[in-house]
Protein backbone atom coordinates (compact mmCIF):
# COMPACT_ATOMS: atom_id res chain seq x y z
CA UNK A 1 0.00 0.00 0.00
CA UNK A 2 1.61 3.54 -1.18
CA UNK A 3 1.91 6.05 1.91
CA UNK A 4 -0.64 7.86 -0.21
CA UNK A 5 -3.35 5.28 0.14
CA UNK A 6 -2.76 4.35 3.74
CA UNK A 7 -3.11 8.48 4.46
CA UNK A 8 -6.26 8.56 2.66
CA UNK A 9 -7.80 5.39 4.38
CA UNK A 10 -6.51 6.82 7.84
CA UNK A 11 -8.30 9.82 6.98
CA UNK A 12 -11.18 7.74 5.79
CA UNK A 13 -11.35 5.81 9.37
CA UNK A 14 -10.82 8.89 11.03
CA UNK A 15 -13.90 11.17 9.22
CA UNK A 16 -16.17 7.09 10.07
CA UNK A 17 -15.18 7.73 13.21
CA UNK A 18 -15.97 11.31 13.74
CA UNK A 19 -19.31 10.68 12.48
CA UNK A 20 -19.95 7.25 14.76
CA UNK A 21 -18.60 9.78 17.91
CA UNK A 22 -20.95 12.42 17.11
CA UNK A 23 -24.43 10.15 16.59
CA UNK A 24 -23.57 8.87 19.72
CA UNK A 25 -23.49 11.98 21.08
CA UNK A 26 -26.44 13.40 19.43
CA UNK A 27 -28.37 10.81 20.50
CA UNK A 28 -27.11 11.62 24.27
CA UNK A 29 -27.90 15.55 24.43
CA UNK A 30 -31.24 16.42 23.87
CA UNK A 31 -32.66 19.67 21.73
CA UNK A 32 -33.37 22.93 24.33
CA UNK A 33 -37.28 22.12 22.97
CA UNK A 34 -37.19 18.54 23.64
CA UNK A 35 -35.50 19.35 27.65
CA UNK A 36 -38.25 22.06 28.34
CA UNK A 37 -41.09 19.41 28.08
CA UNK A 38 -39.34 18.60 32.01
CA UNK A 39 -41.45 21.45 32.63
CA UNK A 40 -44.73 20.65 31.11
CA UNK A 41 -45.91 16.79 29.99
CA UNK A 42 -42.86 15.50 31.94
CA UNK A 43 -41.93 15.67 35.41
CA UNK A 44 -38.28 17.33 36.33
CA UNK A 45 -36.64 14.20 36.45
CA UNK A 46 -38.36 12.82 33.04
CA UNK A 47 -41.56 11.04 34.09
CA UNK A 48 -44.81 11.41 32.69
CA UNK A 49 -46.71 13.77 34.60
CA UNK A 50 -50.27 12.78 33.68
CA UNK A 51 -52.37 9.92 35.16
CA UNK A 52 -52.72 6.57 32.52
CA UNK A 53 -55.74 5.86 31.09
CA UNK A 54 -57.96 4.31 34.03
CA UNK A 55 -56.80 6.48 36.31
CA UNK A 56 -54.78 3.88 38.05
CA UNK A 57 -51.90 5.93 38.12
CA UNK A 58 -52.57 8.72 39.53
CA UNK A 59 -50.65 12.21 37.74
CA UNK A 60 -47.69 13.09 39.78
CA UNK A 61 -48.24 16.05 42.07
CA UNK A 62 -44.85 16.73 43.33
CA UNK A 63 -44.21 13.36 45.48
CA UNK A 64 -44.38 13.48 49.46
CA UNK A 65 -41.98 15.83 50.96
CA UNK A 66 -43.40 16.27 54.29
CA UNK A 67 -41.77 15.34 57.09
CA UNK A 68 -43.96 13.77 60.27
CA UNK A 69 -43.77 15.78 63.24
CA UNK A 70 -41.45 14.29 65.69
CA UNK A 71 -39.69 12.28 63.03
CA UNK A 72 -35.80 11.66 63.25
CA UNK A 73 -34.09 10.51 60.44
CA UNK A 74 -33.28 6.99 61.02
CA UNK A 75 -36.62 6.24 63.12
CA UNK A 76 -39.09 3.61 61.22
CA UNK A 77 -40.87 5.81 58.92
CA UNK A 78 -44.87 6.11 59.55
CA UNK A 79 -46.65 4.54 57.07
CA UNK A 80 -49.07 7.02 55.13
CA UNK A 81 -51.18 4.57 53.84
CA UNK A 82 -51.83 2.33 57.05
CA UNK A 83 -55.48 1.95 56.76
CA UNK A 84 -55.41 0.88 52.81
CA UNK A 85 -56.65 -2.76 51.95
CA UNK A 86 -55.36 -4.04 48.87
CA UNK A 87 -57.42 -3.81 45.99
CA UNK A 88 -56.66 -7.09 44.44
CA UNK A 89 -54.32 -10.15 45.08
CA UNK A 90 -52.46 -11.85 42.09
CA UNK A 91 -51.65 -15.75 42.79
CA UNK A 92 -50.62 -18.62 40.31
CA UNK A 93 -54.37 -19.24 39.83
CA UNK A 94 -54.88 -15.97 38.35
CA UNK A 95 -51.78 -14.75 37.21
CA UNK A 96 -52.96 -15.31 33.47
CA UNK A 97 -55.53 -12.04 34.07
CA UNK A 98 -52.53 -10.11 34.72
CA UNK A 99 -49.75 -11.48 32.41
CA UNK A 100 -49.10 -8.11 30.50
CA UNK A 101 -48.52 -6.43 33.85
CA UNK A 102 -46.03 -8.77 35.65
CA UNK A 103 -42.15 -9.15 35.37
CA UNK A 104 -41.12 -12.45 33.90
CA UNK A 105 -39.09 -13.26 37.39
CA UNK A 106 -42.54 -12.27 39.23
CA UNK A 107 -44.37 -14.78 37.53
CA UNK A 108 -41.98 -17.54 38.08
CA UNK A 109 -42.02 -17.06 41.78
CA UNK A 110 -45.51 -17.24 41.44
CA UNK A 111 -45.56 -20.64 39.27
CA UNK A 112 -42.81 -21.83 41.66
CA UNK A 113 -44.31 -20.87 44.72
CA UNK A 114 -47.96 -20.89 44.39
CA UNK A 115 -49.34 -21.82 47.55
CA UNK A 116 -46.98 -18.93 49.19
CA UNK A 117 -46.10 -16.14 47.41
CA UNK A 118 -48.69 -13.57 46.30
CA UNK A 119 -49.23 -10.24 45.03
CA UNK A 120 -50.83 -7.58 46.84
CA UNK A 121 -52.04 -4.77 44.73
CA UNK A 122 -52.71 -1.37 46.69
CA UNK A 123 -53.72 1.91 44.78
CA UNK A 124 -50.83 4.15 43.29
CA UNK A 125 -49.22 6.68 45.27
CA UNK A 126 -46.73 8.64 43.14
CA UNK A 127 -44.35 9.48 46.64
CA UNK A 128 -41.11 10.47 44.47
CA UNK A 129 -39.44 14.10 44.84
CA UNK A 130 -36.53 15.59 44.75
CA UNK A 131 -35.15 18.81 46.30
CA UNK A 132 -35.24 21.78 43.60
CA UNK A 133 -31.48 21.73 43.20
CA UNK A 134 -31.61 18.29 41.86
CA UNK A 135 -34.50 19.37 40.02
CA UNK A 136 -32.84 22.37 38.28
CA UNK A 137 -29.38 19.90 37.42
CA UNK A 138 -31.68 17.51 35.60
CA UNK A 139 -32.29 20.05 33.31
CA UNK A 140 -29.32 21.03 32.60
CA UNK A 141 -28.15 17.80 32.39
CA UNK A 142 -30.65 17.09 29.72
CA UNK A 143 -28.86 19.36 26.91
CA UNK A 144 -25.63 18.67 27.94
CA UNK A 145 -24.90 14.97 28.91
CA UNK A 146 -23.57 12.51 27.25
CA UNK A 147 -22.05 9.10 26.99
CA UNK A 148 -18.42 7.42 25.77
CA UNK A 149 -17.09 4.90 24.50
CA UNK A 150 -20.70 3.16 23.29
CA UNK A 151 -22.30 3.86 26.67
CA UNK A 152 -19.15 2.61 28.86
CA UNK A 153 -18.76 6.48 30.44
CA UNK A 154 -20.59 9.53 30.46
CA UNK A 155 -19.52 13.35 30.64
CA UNK A 156 -21.40 16.91 30.89
CA UNK A 157 -23.48 15.67 34.07
CA UNK A 158 -23.55 16.84 37.64
CA UNK A 159 -26.38 16.95 40.39
CA UNK A 160 -29.65 15.39 39.02
CA UNK A 161 -31.00 12.86 36.48
CA UNK A 162 -28.36 12.63 33.46
CA UNK A 163 -31.02 11.86 30.51
CA UNK A 164 -34.02 12.56 31.77
CA UNK A 165 -35.09 11.79 28.22
CA UNK A 166 -33.27 8.66 27.51
CA UNK A 167 -32.49 7.30 23.79
CA UNK A 168 -30.85 4.40 24.59
CA UNK A 169 -30.29 1.42 27.11
CA UNK A 170 -26.74 2.77 28.40
CA UNK A 171 -28.56 5.82 29.28
CA UNK A 172 -31.70 4.56 31.11
CA UNK A 173 -28.90 2.27 32.77
CA UNK A 174 -26.86 5.66 33.90
CA UNK A 175 -29.65 6.89 35.39
CA UNK A 176 -30.73 3.93 37.87
CA UNK A 177 -26.67 4.11 39.08
CA UNK A 178 -27.03 7.76 39.17
CA UNK A 179 -30.74 8.04 40.87
CA UNK A 180 -31.13 10.97 43.58
CA UNK A 181 -31.04 8.88 47.07
CA UNK A 182 -29.29 11.94 49.34
CA UNK A 183 -26.08 12.96 49.29
CA UNK A 184 -24.43 11.16 52.18
CA UNK A 185 -26.32 8.23 54.13
CA UNK A 186 -25.87 5.45 56.50
CA UNK A 187 -27.53 2.55 56.78
CA UNK A 188 -27.51 -0.65 59.58
CA UNK A 189 -28.38 -3.61 57.79
CA UNK A 190 -28.44 -7.41 58.13
CA UNK A 191 -28.41 -9.69 55.23
CA UNK A 192 -30.28 -13.71 55.02
CA UNK A 193 -29.72 -16.30 52.89
CA UNK A 194 -32.86 -18.44 53.06
CA UNK A 195 -32.65 -22.08 52.75
CA UNK A 196 -34.96 -24.86 50.49
CA UNK A 197 -36.93 -25.86 53.57
CA UNK A 198 -37.41 -22.60 55.13
CA UNK A 199 -34.98 -22.04 57.14
CA UNK A 200 -32.83 -18.87 57.56
CA UNK A 201 -29.22 -17.93 57.83
CA UNK A 202 -27.67 -14.78 58.92
CA UNK A 203 -24.72 -13.89 56.37
CA UNK A 204 -24.04 -10.47 57.79
CA UNK A 205 -24.53 -7.54 59.75
CA UNK A 206 -23.26 -4.56 59.77
CA UNK A 207 -23.61 -0.81 58.61
CA UNK A 208 -22.50 1.18 55.47
CA UNK A 209 -21.52 4.45 54.74
CA UNK A 210 -22.65 5.79 51.50
CA UNK A 211 -21.78 9.44 49.85
CA UNK A 212 -22.35 10.96 46.21
CA UNK A 213 -20.06 13.35 45.34
CA UNK A 214 -21.81 13.74 41.80
CA UNK A 215 -24.98 14.87 44.47
CA UNK A 216 -23.03 17.60 46.61
CA UNK A 217 -25.07 20.57 46.91
CA UNK A 218 -22.03 22.69 47.24
CA UNK A 219 -20.45 20.84 43.70
CA UNK A 220 -21.26 22.01 40.03
CA UNK A 221 -20.19 20.08 36.51
CA UNK A 222 -17.14 22.33 36.66
CA UNK A 223 -15.58 21.02 40.35
CA UNK A 224 -17.03 17.55 39.97
CA UNK A 225 -13.79 15.01 39.81
CA UNK A 226 -15.73 12.13 38.42
CA UNK A 227 -16.22 9.61 41.45
CA UNK A 228 -19.79 9.99 41.52
CA UNK A 229 -20.32 7.05 44.36
CA UNK A 230 -18.12 5.74 47.64
CA UNK A 231 -19.38 2.98 49.46
CA UNK A 232 -17.99 1.20 52.77
CA UNK A 233 -19.73 -1.76 54.23
CA UNK A 234 -18.77 -2.93 57.72
CA UNK A 235 -19.71 -6.69 59.25
CA UNK A 236 -20.00 -6.66 63.10
CA UNK A 237 -22.01 -10.42 62.29
CA UNK A 238 -21.50 -13.24 62.50
CA UNK A 239 -18.02 -13.67 64.48
CA UNK A 240 -16.11 -15.22 62.21
CA UNK A 241 -16.54 -11.83 59.85
CA UNK A 242 -16.74 -9.39 62.58
CA UNK A 243 -14.73 -6.32 61.82
CA UNK A 244 -14.61 -7.06 57.72
CA UNK A 245 -14.92 -3.98 55.48
CA UNK A 246 -15.02 -3.26 51.84
CA UNK A 247 -14.76 0.19 49.78
CA UNK A 248 -15.63 0.52 46.35
CA UNK A 249 -15.26 3.79 44.30
CA UNK A 250 -17.44 4.44 41.71
CA UNK A 251 -16.36 6.79 38.61
CA UNK A 252 -18.47 8.06 35.28
CA UNK A 253 -15.01 7.78 33.78
CA UNK A 254 -13.02 4.98 34.90
CA UNK A 255 -13.20 1.55 36.05
CA UNK A 256 -13.75 0.71 40.07
CA UNK A 257 -10.89 0.78 42.51
CA UNK A 258 -12.11 -1.40 45.45
CA UNK A 259 -9.98 -2.71 48.55
CA UNK A 260 -11.24 -5.00 51.41
CA UNK A 261 -9.93 -5.02 55.17
CA UNK A 262 -9.73 -8.99 55.98
CA UNK A 263 -9.88 -8.91 59.79
CA UNK A 264 -7.48 -12.41 60.04
CA UNK A 265 -5.15 -10.83 57.92
CA UNK A 266 -4.84 -7.65 59.58
CA UNK A 267 -4.30 -5.83 56.16
CA UNK A 268 -6.18 -4.05 53.41
CA UNK A 269 -5.72 -5.54 50.30
CA UNK A 270 -7.05 -4.51 46.46
CA UNK A 271 -10.35 -6.00 45.45
CA UNK A 272 -10.10 -6.22 41.83
CA UNK A 273 -13.07 -8.88 41.55
CA UNK A 274 -15.39 -6.82 43.44
CA UNK A 275 -17.82 -6.24 40.90
CA UNK A 276 -19.90 -8.13 37.98
CA UNK A 277 -20.40 -11.87 38.72
CA UNK A 278 -18.37 -12.39 41.56
CA UNK A 279 -19.88 -13.70 44.00
CA UNK A 280 -20.49 -11.37 47.00
CA UNK A 281 -19.35 -12.98 50.04
CA UNK A 282 -21.26 -10.43 52.34
CA UNK A 283 -24.73 -12.46 50.77
CA UNK A 284 -23.50 -15.82 51.46
CA UNK A 285 -22.33 -15.90 47.44
CA UNK A 286 -26.01 -15.92 46.59
CA UNK A 287 -25.34 -13.16 43.94
CA UNK A 288 -23.13 -11.88 42.16
CA UNK A 289 -21.73 -8.08 43.07
CA UNK A 290 -23.63 -6.57 40.45
CA UNK A 291 -26.62 -7.73 41.69
CA UNK A 292 -26.34 -5.32 44.90
CA UNK A 293 -29.11 -2.72 44.39
CA UNK A 294 -30.38 -4.55 41.54
CA UNK A 295 -27.81 -3.44 39.43
CA UNK A 296 -24.63 -2.10 41.43
CA UNK A 297 -21.31 -1.37 39.18
CA UNK A 298 -19.40 -0.81 35.44
CA UNK A 299 -21.90 -1.08 32.86
CA UNK A 300 -19.66 -2.40 29.81
CA UNK A 301 -20.00 -6.21 29.51
CA UNK A 302 -23.40 -5.86 27.98
CA UNK A 303 -24.97 -4.40 25.28
CA UNK A 304 -28.08 -2.34 26.29
CA UNK A 305 -31.59 -2.04 24.64
CA UNK A 306 -34.35 -0.17 25.48
CA UNK A 307 -37.19 -1.87 24.92
CA UNK A 308 -39.79 0.78 26.18
CA UNK A 309 -42.40 2.01 28.49
CA UNK A 310 -45.01 -0.11 30.08
CA UNK A 311 -46.83 -0.79 33.48
CA UNK A 312 -46.03 -3.32 35.37
CA UNK A 313 -47.23 -4.30 39.37
CA UNK A 314 -43.70 -3.50 41.31
CA UNK A 315 -43.07 -3.15 44.68
CA UNK A 316 -43.34 0.56 46.14
CA UNK A 317 -44.24 2.37 49.43
CA UNK A 318 -43.47 -0.13 51.71
CA UNK A 319 -42.61 1.80 55.32
CA UNK A 320 -45.14 -1.01 56.72
CA UNK A 321 -42.39 -3.92 56.25
CA UNK A 322 -39.87 -1.65 56.93
CA UNK A 323 -40.91 -1.13 60.13
CA UNK A 324 -42.31 -4.57 61.28
CA UNK A 325 -40.20 -6.62 63.55
CA UNK A 326 -37.19 -8.60 62.31
CA UNK A 327 -39.38 -12.25 63.14
CA UNK A 328 -42.52 -10.93 61.17
CA UNK A 329 -40.75 -9.91 57.92
CA UNK A 330 -40.31 -13.06 56.39
CA UNK A 331 -42.00 -15.98 55.49
CA UNK A 332 -40.83 -19.54 53.93
CA UNK A 333 -40.09 -18.41 50.48
CA UNK A 334 -39.92 -15.14 50.45
CA UNK A 335 -40.39 -11.94 52.07
CA UNK A 336 -43.64 -11.78 54.40
CA UNK A 337 -46.28 -11.06 51.65
CA UNK A 338 -48.66 -9.84 53.92
CA UNK A 339 -46.53 -6.77 54.40
CA UNK A 340 -45.16 -6.79 50.93
CA UNK A 341 -47.04 -3.72 49.47
CA UNK A 342 -47.43 -3.34 45.47
CA UNK A 343 -48.69 -0.78 42.79
CA UNK A 344 -48.93 0.01 39.40
CA UNK A 345 -46.35 2.01 38.11
CA UNK A 346 -44.92 2.78 34.37
CA UNK A 347 -41.57 1.48 33.69
CA UNK A 348 -38.62 1.51 31.37
CA UNK A 349 -37.81 -1.59 30.17
CA UNK A 350 -34.11 -2.24 29.77
CA UNK A 351 -33.05 -5.66 28.03
CA UNK A 352 -29.11 -6.50 28.52
CA UNK A 353 -27.03 -8.78 26.18
CA UNK A 354 -23.45 -9.72 27.14
CA UNK A 355 -21.00 -7.94 24.75
CA UNK A 356 -19.39 -10.60 22.22
CA UNK A 357 -15.84 -11.99 24.11
CA UNK A 358 -16.77 -10.71 27.52
CA UNK A 359 -17.84 -13.26 29.81
CA UNK A 360 -20.98 -13.13 32.80
CA UNK A 361 -22.87 -16.12 34.46
CA UNK A 362 -25.94 -14.10 33.17
CA UNK A 363 -25.73 -13.70 29.63
CA UNK A 364 -29.48 -11.59 29.44
CA UNK A 365 -31.22 -9.83 31.86
CA UNK A 366 -33.97 -7.70 31.99
CA UNK A 367 -34.78 -4.49 34.20
CA UNK A 368 -37.57 -2.79 35.06
CA UNK A 369 -36.90 1.18 35.91
CA UNK A 370 -39.40 3.37 37.76
CA UNK A 371 -40.47 6.33 35.89
CA UNK A 372 -40.17 8.28 38.35
CA UNK A 373 -36.77 7.27 40.45
CA UNK A 374 -35.03 5.62 37.76
CA UNK A 375 -33.96 3.16 40.07
CA UNK A 376 -34.50 -0.16 39.17
CA UNK A 377 -37.09 -2.38 41.30
CA UNK A 378 -37.56 -5.61 39.59
CA UNK A 379 -35.01 -7.59 37.51
CA UNK A 380 -34.82 -11.09 35.81
CA UNK A 381 -31.46 -12.76 34.88
CA UNK A 382 -31.33 -15.45 32.52
CA UNK A 383 -28.33 -18.56 32.38
CA UNK A 384 -26.56 -19.69 29.55
CA UNK A 385 -29.13 -21.59 28.30
CA UNK A 386 -31.88 -19.14 28.29
CA UNK A 387 -33.45 -20.43 31.28
CA UNK A 388 -35.04 -17.87 33.55
CA UNK A 389 -32.61 -18.32 36.87
CA UNK A 390 -32.63 -15.31 38.90
CA UNK A 391 -35.67 -13.11 40.01
CA UNK A 392 -34.29 -9.88 41.77
CA UNK A 393 -36.38 -7.09 43.52
CA UNK A 394 -36.54 -4.27 45.68
CA UNK A 395 -38.80 -3.18 48.71
CA UNK A 396 -39.27 0.95 47.84
CA UNK A 397 -39.91 3.25 50.54
CA UNK A 398 -40.42 7.35 51.20
CA UNK A 399 -37.38 9.17 52.91
CA UNK A 400 -39.59 11.97 53.27
CA UNK A 401 -36.11 13.98 54.78
CA UNK A 402 -34.36 13.86 51.74
CA UNK A 403 -36.40 13.98 50.06
CA UNK A 404 -36.84 10.90 48.08
CA UNK A 405 -38.29 7.55 47.53
CA UNK A 406 -35.31 5.12 47.58
CA UNK A 407 -36.06 2.45 44.52
CA UNK A 408 -33.20 -0.23 45.80
CA UNK A 409 -32.64 -0.83 49.44
CA UNK A 410 -33.78 -4.25 51.14
CA UNK A 411 -33.69 -6.30 47.92
CA UNK A 412 -34.22 -9.76 47.54
CA UNK A 413 -32.52 -12.19 45.20
CA UNK A 414 -34.31 -15.55 44.39
CA UNK A 415 -32.71 -18.75 42.90
CA UNK A 416 -35.62 -20.23 40.40
CA UNK A 417 -33.52 -23.15 40.03
CA UNK A 418 -32.23 -23.80 43.58
CA UNK A 419 -35.29 -21.97 45.59
CA UNK A 420 -32.26 -20.66 47.83
CA UNK A 421 -32.82 -16.88 47.78
CA UNK A 422 -30.86 -14.17 49.91
CA UNK A 423 -32.37 -10.67 51.10
CA UNK A 424 -29.97 -8.05 51.88
CA UNK A 425 -29.99 -4.83 53.32
CA UNK A 426 -32.92 -5.10 55.58
CA UNK A 427 -33.87 -3.24 58.70
CA UNK A 428 -34.09 -4.52 62.35
CA UNK A 429 -35.74 -2.23 64.51
CA UNK A 430 -35.76 -1.53 67.73
CA UNK A 431 -31.73 -2.90 67.76
CA UNK A 432 -30.43 0.74 65.66
CA UNK A 433 -31.51 3.22 62.98
CA UNK A 434 -32.06 1.63 59.74
CA UNK A 435 -31.44 4.25 57.24
CA UNK A 436 -29.96 7.93 58.18
CA UNK A 437 -29.65 10.69 56.02
CA UNK A 438 -26.57 13.06 57.30
CA UNK A 439 -26.83 16.24 57.15
CA UNK A 440 -23.67 16.95 55.58
CA UNK A 441 -20.93 15.34 53.42
CA UNK A 442 -18.36 13.56 55.53
CA UNK A 443 -14.79 14.14 54.73
CA UNK A 444 -13.03 12.14 51.38
CA UNK A 445 -10.62 10.80 54.36
CA UNK A 446 -13.26 8.54 55.37
CA UNK A 447 -14.05 6.99 51.95
CA UNK A 448 -9.35 5.87 51.87
CA UNK A 449 -7.63 2.40 52.11
CA UNK A 450 -6.43 4.23 55.50
CA UNK A 451 -9.86 4.23 56.80
CA UNK A 452 -10.12 0.87 56.81
CA UNK A 453 -7.07 0.00 57.95
CA UNK A 454 -7.68 2.17 60.87
CA UNK A 455 -11.61 0.50 61.83
CA UNK A 456 -11.45 -2.73 60.63
CA UNK A 457 -10.19 -4.26 63.64
CA UNK A 458 -10.90 -7.33 65.54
Amino acid sequence: MTHTRRFALRALLSFSCGLVGASQHAAAAVSAEEAAKLKTVLTPMGAERAANKDGSIPAWDGGDTKVPPGYKSGDPRPDPYASEKPLFSITAKNMAQYDDKLAEGVKGLLKKYPDQFRVDVYPTHRTAAAPQWVYDNTFKNATRAKTKEGGTWIEGAYGGIPFPIPKSGSEAMWNHLLAWVGSSTSIIYQNWVGLPDGRRVLTAKGYNLVQYPYYDPKGSLETFKGVYELLRVAQTDPPYKSGEQVLAVDSVDKPRQAWQYLSGQRRVRKGPTIGYDTPDDITGGQMGFDEAFIFWGPIDRYDWKLVGKKEVFIPYNNAKLHAAPLDQQHGPVSLNPDLVRWELHRVWVVEAELVAGKRHNMPKRRFYLDEDTWGAVLADGYDAHGTLWHADMSMPFVVPEGPFVHPTLYWTVFNLLTGTRVSAAGPDYPKGPYMKVLDKMLPESAFTPDALAGEGIR
